[in-house]
């Protein structure tokens, strides 16, 4: 999820937010910062991609720790050591986010709920991508908000967001500290997404706690990826396959979800047994 490579110069640390309070996360007093050193720096954006900007900004400071932010709701939790890096030796003992988990926090901040869980592969191809640009492109077509990704081979290993004027805000690596800084644009930089303000089309939400995904629409087919609560997701189509029993009801409806190569049962999607608008897998 992270960057392994050495920061040149560490910037200088803001103190890390001693206390966190409000029902979302919200930190209980802001960490001072220089004045315009992280904020909206271009016009364009939508006030959602503006209010994730703003969201992460207000982290500047907090501590990267691997796996943080990745708890049952957004926002910072301890994270857990790194077998790849010795400098993650701390991170359990570190309140904070990793790069995805900044990511997923701004976005929950600004859009309400969960649209972005998931590690940074996730995010780079969610549902709620509205539009791509490769790493060609440069920075000239983004805007504020728009999400930044380095990775090769159709793999996805750190995410930031971008501020405008060529500036990102991240959580970079262990031993940082959540920072603003240039845009990467040589090495494996892949690209940059926009994300929709508005649902797209296929889209619903998961409920529940601890959900699994399978690899077959079956529960006894392998597990693909757990959903630890709400989520939004893709689906692509549904189909009548194994019955299933769970929370108080049984149906034999399965629905497909590309994002993940994976089938979850109907019975922990949100909406009817059978979903409307949504077509029939071959």
């Amino acid at each position: 999820m992270a960057m392994r490579r050495t920061v040149g110069a560490v910037v200088a640390a803001v103190a890390l937010l001693a206390t966190w309070g409000g029902a979302h996360g919200t930190p209980a007093a802001a960490a001072p910062k220089a004045a315009g050193a992280c904020d909206v720096l271009a016009p364009g954006a939508s006030a959602e991609a503006e209010g994730a900007v703003r969201a992460a900004c207000e982290q500047i400071g907090v501590w990267y720790t691997w796996g943080g932010g990745h708890g049952p709701q957004p926002g910072p939790t301890y994270g857990q050591v790194d077998p790849s890096d010795p400098d993650s030796a701390h991170d359990p003992e570190r309140l904070g986010f990793d790069c995805s988990g900044l990511v997923r926090y701004a976005y929950a901040r600004a859009a309400g709920g969960d649209p972005l869980p998931g590690n940074a592969y996730h995010q780079f191809n969610s549902p709620q991508v509205k539009q791509r640009f490769t790493a060609a492109q440069g920075t000239a077509p983004l805007l504020p908000g728009d999400l930044l990704a380095w990775g090769s081979g159709g793999s996805v290993h750190h995410i930031a967001l971008y501020l405008g004027a060529g500036k990102m805000v991240e959580a970079r690596e262990s031993g940082t500290r959540i920072t603003v800084s240039d845009v990467r644009l040589g090495g494996d930089y892949a690209g940059a997404v926009r994300i929709a303000g508005a649902a797209a089309p296929g889209t619903f939400s998961t409920w529940g706690t601890d959900v699994w995904t399978h690899k077959e629409p079956s529960t006894t087919s392998p597990r693909v990826h757990r959903f630890p609560g709400p989520t939004t997701v893709r689906i692509e189509c549904q189909k009548h396959a194994e019955p299933v029993t769970a929370e108080g009801y049984t149906n034999d409806a399965w629905s497909y979800l590309p994002e993940y190569g994976a089938w979850i049962t109907n019975i922990y999607i949100k909406g009817g047994a059978w979903l409307d608008g949504v077509r029939i897998c071959p």
